[in-house]
């Protein structure tokens, strides 16, 4: 090993492959902090999912010393760490740091076995991505050239066939892959990353990069707002069912705008709907399908929504890494036409298993002859095969749910109903302003799928009643409009 360098490092691993992706994201990174966009819900709990997925796979080399800084300022401390406990004859080091030309790069997990080292990098993902080799291959570069000769390089990533029972089995929970032949082989490109990103940094003024599919692969940027502020809020990037870079060609060819489309240009017929209802603003009702579909609804109408959450790590038994778990719905019956609406709803308790309850109380919920209405048929009958494998005694009562069920997204899939409003999207976020602008998700804490994800996940973190109350009260509140949301929609096509 080669003594720490003493001036702090320019690049590390997160920064390198911001400028691999875009160098204005690295320029910007580094010069605008100003144009960072606050961290949404979501986002952070896929950054926390990573990092307890990574304390978690050091299970699978116990009692080693860890190299982590206390902070993002200490990084010297952490290089100095390692180098020393490597010099003592350490075995096992988690987060040991490395910098070699002023690039720094921590590994997951290093291990001495037999006098050879080897390194693990932990993902909390299924599969190992592309993304992984660049990373993996930076970190190879820093830690060979600091003067620690690796022996391998494995990828640990997250097992989906294992299926939790009683205790956690770490050593079934995680997959390791060896990439060393595949590191290896970008190595002189490792360099050229490097030169061209100490290039970037020493720019006063930000590079030239135009938007590209490089916005959002692997990752989408978190400077996009800025970067993509030309583009107005219709344009053929918001063409459906077109791909990123059929898009990206019109653009570079300086269309921007539907009006820009030349004559003739080949569109699909829901792409050609799409651009006529807006240049010609009008909206596409296609009555006599509407009105038959509407007819065909047999009462009492149920109409009902779930919410799932995806652990990475499985919390329950029979249960696996990223699978959906119920754990709240929402249903509105209407008896007959324009009445009452009668709401029911479940909203479990992420310290405790809630399927089972879950389905107790939506098979209460919605027992009788009448359809039961979602919105995105799949989603649904796909988690009521789940759990009807799960619990098979209600295999009878699930199957006559089953047959029951009618997607209220069939309209305007089909586009029987279509406003230029919608921008080329039938999900009911874009439906619902279309046809009943006085409901709208905006005013909600939790106003988005993800949102709701998080924060059920969350829970589990939180320990102040109120708090918990508050985002219990919350998640309720959100569920209860996306079913008063599908009542809303169909009183409008019935009026058609």
């Amino acid at each position: 090993m080669h003594l720490p360098e003493s001036k702090r490092h320019l690049l590390s691993k997160s920064t390198c492959m911001m400028g691999i992706q875009c160098p204005k994201r690295l320029w910007y990174y580094r010069k605008r902090p100003d144009l960072r966009p606050e961290i949404s819900a979501a986002q952070q709990m896929v950054f926390q999912k990573g990092t307890d997925v990574g304390q978690l796979a050091q299970q699978l080399f116990p009692e080693g010393k860890d190299a982590t800084p206390i902070d993002s300022y200490h990084y010297a401390e952490s290089i100095r760490q390692t180098y020393e406990w490597i010099e003592a004859g350490e075995k096992i080091i988690y987060e040991a740091t490395f910098q070699y030309d002023r690039v720094m790069a921590a590994i997951d997990i290093l291990v001495c076995k037999k006098g050879k080292w080897t390194a693990y990098e932990v993902k909390s993902t299924t599969e190992v991505k592309d993304q992984h080799i660049k990373d993996a291959a930076l970190q190879y570069y820093v830690i060979s050239n600091a003067g620690l000769t690796l022996s391998d390089i494995y990828i640990v990533h997250l097992n989906t066939e294992y299926v939790r029972q009683g205790e956690l089995d770490v050593t079934q929970l995680f997959n390791t892959v060896s990439i060393k032949k595949e590191v290896l082989a970008l190595q002189n490109e490792v360099e050229n990353w490097i030169a061209e990103n100490k290039r970037v940094l020493e720019l006063k003024v930000e590079p030239s990069k135009d938007i590209g599919t490089h916005c959002f692969d692997p990752y989408e940027c978190e400077y996009m707002e800025h970067c993509w502020s030309h583009v107005p809020e219709v344009s053929v990037f918001n063409l459906s069912r077109m791909k990123a870079m059929k898009k990206f060609e019109l653009y570079y060819q300086g269309i921007l705008e539907f009006h820009q489309l030349p004559n003739g240009y080949r569109l699909t017929s829901s792409q050609r709907l799409q651009v006529e209802t807006y240049l010609k603003d009008y909206i596409q009702i296609e009555t006599n399908e509407l009105r038959n579909w509407v007819q065909q609804l047999k009462y009492p109408l149920v109409f009902m929504d779930f919410e799932t959450f995806m652990p990475a790590v499985p919390l329950y038994n029979n249960s696996q890494p990223y699978q959906h778990v119920p754990f709240q719905f929402s249903v509105h019956v209407q008896e007959v036409p324009d009445t009452q609406l009668k709401h029911y709803e479940f909203l479990g308790k992420p310290e405790a298993d809630p399927r089972k309850e879950f389905i107790n109380q939506l098979i209460a919920a919605t027992k009788g002859k009448g359809h039961i209405v979602v919105y995105n048929k799949a989603f649904e009958s796909s988690r009521l095969k789940e759990l009807q494998d799960l619990f098979p005694e209600h295999k009878t009562d699930i199957d006559k749910m089953l047959k029951r069920i009618i997607d209220l997204m069939e309209p305007f899939q089909k586009k029987w109903y279509y406003s230029p409003s919608m921008n080329g999207s039938y999900s009911i976020k874009s439906v619902l302003p279309a046809l009943v602008p006085e409901l709208s998700y905006k005013e909600l804490e939790i106003g988005e799928g993800g949102s709701a994800m998080a924060a059920y996940e969350g829970l589990l973190n939180i320990d102040g009643a109120a708090e918990k109350k508050r985002i219990r009260e919350s998640l309720l509140e959100y569920c209860k409009l996306d079913t008063l949301a599908m009542v809303k929609i169909l009183e409008k096509l019935a009026e058609v």
